[in-house]
């Protein structure tokens, strides 16, 4: 299995050359990791004591932030260096202030992992949530190297558990513990012979609660929202926009703002929502050119990067994605805030949604209909939306504390 896997690895390096010539994602995929060894080289010496992070992508940078930052915090004299496989994480984090070097992992075959460990030699690597390259993980193993992994997350139907994943399985040695979010993941691993598991939860939710404390002020949103009743409606996919779209247009109240945030930020899409409401509209975009932002009803925001910002104006929170076949995008965001949160009907694959919506901080719309009433009672029932709200920020206040236990155990 090992040598058919070297085979589809060396195979899969000349389709994604070919595949770059006409796909910009996969342009960048190919073209970083042609500079990952000479951004090493020229920035890691063989005297410097290096602690290595890898993320999948931006998600899991995200989870595995707390861990960077308090690391830098207590270790300044030590190198980080923070790899990504994804340039949906490498190209937003390329500048990243928080470690010495970002840079792309190589692809995984035996002569990229070599020269990459030989380079990065560090005292300690940390993987986030997932990520199991065969061949990185037995040189890291064979190079005695410290590897753990944080926020980790198993399913039954993965490799490991199954009859044929021996090869997968041995793997997994390479790790000297596993930190994982669940008991389901802990009981797993357990099942396999690995009992070097802890159950201590997710990292993003002290991610999460952290944004809380920082500055979260936005001059033209307060300008805007000019303490007025506001739904911010996050990560909108053109199927949530229409039923967003048709409860403003038809049912909301002169006193309620909106502030929508879309996915897809490309113009057309940002006029195509525009001229379908009936109310009054400013772009982010044009928020200079307008004096008077508190006389309108609706902003949309065509730019990316501020909506963690733009959730501490909420009174109530949409969270996009639910009418979409890849489901709901990020709860745990407005939850920090204190605020309920509506979401579509496709929420199933996401743990903190589902206990969300057990809890009752959060509600499924999966039809206008629905959506318009919900959206009219939290309006109309002060009482009942603070009561939400607040189930929200105790469901992620009870979920701290994973990133003091990892860091504990890295003392």
């Amino acid at each position: 299995m090992q040598l058919l896997y070297n085979i589809l690895v060396f195979k899969a390096a000349l389709v994604l050359k070919v595949l770059a010539l006409f796909n910009k994602k996969i342009k960048l995929f190919v073209d970083g990791r042609k500079e990952t060894l000479t951004i090493l080289k020229n920035n890691i010496s063989p005297s410097d004591n290096v602690i290595w992070m890898h993320c999948a992508s931006l998600g899991e940078f995200e989870q595995g932030r707390p861990i960077l930052e308090k690391l830098r915090e207590k270790h300044p004299t030590k190198k980080l260096v923070l790899s990504f496989f994804s340039p949906s994480g490498f190209e937003v984090r390329k500048n990243y202030k928080g470690v010495d070097v970002v840079c792309y992992l190589p692809l995984d075959s035996r002569k990229n992992v070599e020269q990459f460990i030989d380079l990065v030699h560090p005292e300690i690597a940390i993987f986030v949530k997932y990520e199991f390259w065969p061949n990185l993980l037995i040189e890291l193993k064979d190079s005695n190297i410290d590897t753990i992994l944080i926020s980790g997350i198993f399913r039954k139907n993965q490799m490991f558990f199954k009859w044929y994943g021996g090869w997968m399985r041995k793997s997994l040695n390479a790790f000297k513990y596993f930190f994982v979010q669940d008991e389901t993941s802990q009981n797993l691993l357990n099942s396999i012979k690995f009992k070097n598991v802890v159950a201590c939860g997710d990292t993003r939710f002290d991610r999460v609660y952290e944004i809380t404390k920082q500055d979260n002020l936005l001059s033209f949103v307060s300008e805007f929202k000019n303490n007025d009743y506001t739904l911010v409606a996050g990560s909108t996919w053109k199927e949530d926009e229409e039923v967003l779209v048709n409860y403003i247009n038809n049912s909301a109240s002169e006193n309620e703002k909106f502030i929508i945030a879309p996915h897809n930020i490309k113009k057309e899409a940002i006029e195509k929502l525009k001229n379908s409401i009936l109310k009054k509209v400013v772009l982010f975009s044009e928020k200079e050119e307008k004096k008077e932002l508190k006389n309108y009803q609706v902003f949309i925001v065509d730019t990316i990067g501020i909506l963690t910002k733009i959730y501490s104006y909420a009174d109530i929170a949409y969270v996009g994605g639910g009418f979409t076949k890849s489901g709901v995008h990020n709860v745990l965001e407005p939850a920090t805030f204190g605020v309920p949160i509506i979401i579509g009907p496709n929420y199933n694959k996401f743990i903190e949604a589902k206990e969300l919506v057990n809890k009752q901080a959060c509600f499924v719309a999966d039809n206008s209909q629905k959506l318009s009433v919900l959206l009219t009672g939290f309006f109309s029932e002060n009482k009942k939306r603070l009561e939400a709200g607040s189930l929200s920020l105790n469901y992620v206040i009870e979920k701290t504390g994973a990133s003091e236990k990892i860091l504990n155990y890295i003392k």
